[in-house]
């Protein structure tokens, strides 16, 4: 319970900390906490979880670049 509730608070600060950041780089942050978030979800250990997150963060960065680029 503990763990779920820092997960929020982490993330919330994150998410309020984004108002002057590009959108690739929103885009980073936002990939980067999904992929993170859903491997510990789905259970996998350490080195998938930051493989998830740093995958996540990479195609976040590139969508985010793609959608502020148009």
């Amino acid at each position: 319970m503990i763990k779920s509730k820092m997960v929020i608070v982490t993330a919330a600060s994150i998410l309020c900390g984004c108002e002057n950041m590009s959108p690739g780089q929103k885009g980073a942050v936002t990939g980067g906490a999904l992929g993170t978030g859903i491997g510990m979800v789905a259970g996998g250990s350490f080195g998938q979880v930051v493989g998830a997150g740093l995958i996540g963060g990479a195609v976040g960065y590139l969508g985010g670049s793609a959608v502020g680029n148009r």
